[in-house]
């Protein structure tokens, strides 16, 4: 049986005060060194569904696990079969007007680092740099068995060879690239080995549930932490560890964290602010308070 992820923190965390003003945020970003925190949020503009919103996709499906990918092929091809057109969609979104202007705040000096839980690569798409990607990136490919990677579009060109019949229309998209599918579509799908050693299995180089974030990705982002002036949060629910982690270890630190986003987060406790407020239009504010005249 798959266990659906975490939906939520409990509901017996206590409620923490919000606000909708962001001059605190304006003060931080300003005075730069600010360390950017992105979730699943920032991307929900771009057509990319979140996980635990009010729309959240995991109310309704479950997405791979470590566990079960590596645990048998029936696993690997619904992975697969479900990614191969979902990718295509992930492919094909554009960024928004937040990662502009997170673009655009990287770009005048007012951050000293971005780490993105998301893995569909649109901060760099946006014009940001040296984005560190906590759960790794749909665009790459990694072969369990002789550790080399490769393009996902290098993947799709030989999945479609392999499967010439399969195809059809990727409804609603899930933030870790699949869609859903029935299972007599699933079942014909044909898998391909790494074509670098021949046999290997291929995984997409993204940490699914149940997985280690590399210890020397998630030490780089520590010291991005240690290294600013404080540290911004964007649209994360901070429901899972990954990112939590580094919100407890600046407020042990004593660096603030400022925190927007459309909801509660299990980080509220945490914050020296939370701004409660759509993304897109707290960023697009943000970028005229700062000077940026709006998202480029």
């Amino acid at each position: 049986m798959r266990t659906r992820p975490t939906l939520s923190f409990p509901d017996t965390e206590e409620q923490w005060p919000t606000t909708t003003c962001l001059d605190a945020v304006t003060a931080a970003v300003t005075g730069r060194r600010v360390v950017v925190l992105s979730g699943a949020g920032l991307s929900t503009e771009s057509g990319i569904p979140d996980y635990r919103g009010e729309s959240g996709s995991l109310r309704t499906h479950t997405p791979m696990t470590y566990g079960e990918f590596v645990g048998g092929v029936e696993g690997r091809r619904r992975y697969w079969a479900r990614s191969h057109l979902g990718w295509r969609t992930i492919a094909r979104a554009a960024p928004n007007d937040g990662h502009r202007v997170v673009a655009a705040l990287q770009a005048h000096g007012h951050l000293s680092g971005i780490i993105t839980q998301n893995v569909d690569g649109l901060h760099q798409a946006a014009g940001a740099s040296g984005v560190v990607e906590l759960h790794g990136s749909l665009d790459r490919v990694v072969c369990l068995g002789c550790a080399s990677t490769s393009s996902r579009e290098r993947l799709d060109t030989r999945l479609r060879a392999a499967n010439p019949a399969f195809g059809g229309t990727a409804g609603r998209i899930n933030p870790d690239g699949d869609v859903d599918l029935e299972e007599e579509q699933v079942r014909g799908f044909r898998l391909v080995g790494c074509a670098d050693c021949g046999h290997g299995v291929l995984k997409p180089d993204v940490v699914f549930f149940g997985e280690n974030v590399p210890r020397s990705r998630v030490d780089r982002c520590y010291r991005l932490v240690d290294e600013a002036s404080a540290l911004l949060v964007l649209g994360s629910s901070l429901t899972v560890m990954s990112g939590l982690r580094f919100v407890r270890h600046a407020a042990r630190s004593g660096t603030p964290v400022l925190i927007v986003n459309q909801g509660r987060t299990r980080g509220d406790r945490y914050a020296n602010v939370r701004v409660d407020l759509p993304l897109g239009r707290a960023l697009s504010e943000l970028a005229g308070h700062v000077g940026l005249h709006g998202p480029r």
